[in-house]
C-alpha cells in the first residue's frame, strides 16, 4: 500500500456541522453518527480543499498508508449520487407511506356536531382540539419527495431542519400555509445527497423562491450551505428567505439572500 497525504479529522473538534462535505468535490466525506468521516480512502485526493472550510480546525492533512487516489472510482460514486431514484409517486408499487399527495385542507374543521374555524395565531396562543394541519403535501422527507412532484411545480417552497416545528409554537399558521414543504437534517443526514436532489427539485419544478427555516444551533447552519451550493450548481438565481429560530422557540433572524 503507498504512502501518500490524505484527510485526517479530530472527532473530538467534529460538530457535525457539514460545511466540509459540501466543500468536498469527491464526495469523500460524510457525516456518520454526528461526525465527520472518510467515506473511503480512494476518494479523498489529498489536497485538503475541505480544511479551510471547517469551523473547528477538525481536518488536516497526514502522511500515511492509504489506498490509492481513484478518480474512475469517484466518477462511479459521484454518478451513483446523482441518479438515486425518486420515490416512485401514488398509484405505483412501493411503500404506500412514500405515495405522493397534495393536501388540501377546509376552512373549518367539522368535529362531531360542532366546527372550528382557523383563526390567527396570537401572543401565547394555544392549538385547540380539532384544530387542521396547515399541510399541503406529502410526503415530506427530502430524501423521498420526487423532484417534478406537483405540489413542487412554480411553487414557494419551504426548506426546514427537522427540529424547527417542534421548537416553533405557531409554525403552521407562520409559515405552513405558505407552500409545500420538505424537510431534512443537515447533520444527521447526507449533505451531498441533499445538495443534488434540491438542485434537481429547482432544475425541474421550476420553483419561484425558497424559505429556509434552522435552528441557531452551529450544525443547523449546514441547510444554508445545502441550499446556496444547490442555487449555485443549478444555476437559477431563485429567492431566499433565511429564517433562524432560537431553542426556546423565537425567530431570532429574517433575511433574504
Amino acid at each position: 500500500m503507498p504512502v501518500r497525504e490524505i484527510v485526517k479529522i479530530d472527532e473530538a473538534k467534529c460538530n457535525g456541522c457539514g460545511e466540509c462535505i459540501v466543500n468536498c468535490p469527491e464526495g469523500a466525506l460524510q457525516i456518520v453518527e454526528g461526525k465527520a468521516r472518510l467515506v473511503k480512502e480512494s476518494y479523498c485526493d489529498g489536497l485538503g480543499a475541505c480544511i479551510g472550510h471547517c469551523p473547528e480546525g477538525a481536518i488536516t492533512i497526514e502522511k500515511r498508508e492509504a489506498d490509492d487516489f481513484d478518480e474512475h472510482a469517484i466518477e462511479h460514486h459521484m454518478a451513483a449520487a446523482a441518479s438515486r431514484p425518486p420515490v416512485q409517486s401514488a398509484g405505483a408499487q412501493g411503500c404506500p407511506g412514500s405515495a405522493v399527495r397534495e393536501l388540501k385542507p377546509s376552512p373549518a374543521e367539522c368535529l362531531g356536531s360542532r366546527v372550528y374555524e382557523r383563526k390567527p395565531p396570537v401572543e401565547g396562543f394555544s392549538v385547540s382540539r380539532g384544530a387542521r394541519s396547515q399541510l399541503k403535501n406529502w410526503p415530506v422527507q427530502l430524501a423521498l419527495v420526487p423532484p417534478n412532484a406537483p405540489f413542487l411545480q412554480n411553487a414557494d417552497l419551504l426548506l426546514v431542519a427537522d427540529c424547527v416545528p417542534f421548537a416553533l409554537a405557531d409554525f403552521h399558521a407562520r409559515f405552513l400555509a405558505g407552500g409545500p414543504i420538505v424537510v431534512g437534517c443537515p447533520k444527521l443526514d447526507d449533505p451531498e445527497a441533499y445538495v443534488t436532489k434540491l438542485r434537481t427539485v429547482f432544475e425541474q419544478s421550476s420553483i419561484r423562491s425558497l424559505t429556509m427555516i434552522h435552528m441557531e444551533v452551529p450544525c443547523c447552519t449546514g441547510l444554508c450551505r445545502i441550499a446556496e451550493s444547490a442555487r449555485e450548481a443549478c444555476g437559477q438565481a431563485i429567492p431566499v428567505k433565511e429564517v433562524t429560530v432560537s431553542i426556546d422557540g423565537r425567530v431570532i433572524m429574517d433575511r433574504d439572500w
